[in-house]
């Protein structure tokens, strides 16, 4: 019996005959180039997706071997609500993406811990004094951006309110008690208060009126906040608080200006166009 496409052999045939999966493999070849050349095609692009260059690689051409690839910024609270003067909420992926950094001058600096909420007492540094008690104030985002190039933290806090008139008064409320807002630090947590007297770690808070809006920057080193915990607050579980230096280093006034200044910057600018 034979199918269709192939003939009967015939006695004559037999020194010529060609084994049995010739045949069937000539036919086959060209479908089977195909398969080839989709799977070398995969291999390749699989290839140079993992051998490319990377941000933040440690070695450039193995791949995200990042370890800050592989983090997550802590967001702490939930976005206050959109309004008719902020349409997207004071969403902190909006205004200052984890994946962009802020360069401005000699600084640069990525955005780690983030707070944010409806209730603008949350963002004091103590609550029992509030400056913006009655100020009409409808939401608060506050963003720890940690430099890239040198060993400076910042924090930044944006206020929302309904009118120009309240946001200025606002600003005038907060310059004259410096300090109120709290500072967080990359992990979102609160750092303690700067010390009133004696040696200071930070800058003075860069407060400033944008329209509907009220920036507060701030800067310190980032050596004051590494201190270990100690033996009696790991006991109570209680957060140990870090231990500022007596002196700062030469030159870190400079540092930590350059650092309010180009955060103050990048805070408000998407704001005077609103």
């Amino acid at each position: 019996m034979t199918t269709q496409g192939e003939r009967t052999p015939s006695p004559g045939d037999h020194g010529t005959e060609q084994p049995a999966g010739a045949y069937r493999a000539r036919r086959l070849s060209a479908r089977r180039a195909v398969g080839w050349i989709v799977v070398v095609g995969v291999v390749a692009a699989g290839g140079w997706i993992i051998t490319r260059p990377t941000p933040g690689d440690f070695i450039p051409g193995l791949g995200p071997s990042s370890k800050e690839a592989t983090k997550t910024p802590p967001v702490v609270g939930s976005p206050p609500p959109r309004t008719v003067t902020d349409p997207e909420g004071l969403n902190v992926d909006v205004y200052f993406p984890a994946q962009r950094p802020v360069e401005v001058g000699a600084y640069k600096g990525k955005r780690s811990g983030v707070r944010q909420g409806q209730n603008c007492a949350e963002a004091l540094q103590d609550r029992t004094q509030d400056p913006l008690r009655d100020s009409g104030c409808q939401g608060y985002l506050t963003v720890s951006f940690t430099g890239q190039d040198k060993p400076v933290l910042s924090s930044v806090t944006v206020l929302r309110f309904g009118d120009e008139a309240s946001a200025a008064k606002a600003a005038q409320a907060l310059q004259a008690k410096p300090g109120a807002l709290a500072f967080i630090l990359p992990d979102a947590n609160t750092a303690p208060a700067q010390p009133a007297g004696g040696a200071r770690t930070g800058s003075e808070p860069r407060v400033e009126a944008v329209r509907f809006y009220v920036t507060v920057a701030s800067s310190r080193l980032a050596d004051a906040h590494t201190a270990a915990a100690t033996p009696a607050a790991t006991a109570t579980g209680a957060t140990p608080l870090s231990v500022p230096p007596t002196t700062a280093p030469a030159g870190s006034e400079q540092m930590l200006e350059e650092a309010t200044r180009a955060i103050s910057y990048a805070a408000g600018a998407p704001f005077i166009w609103m």
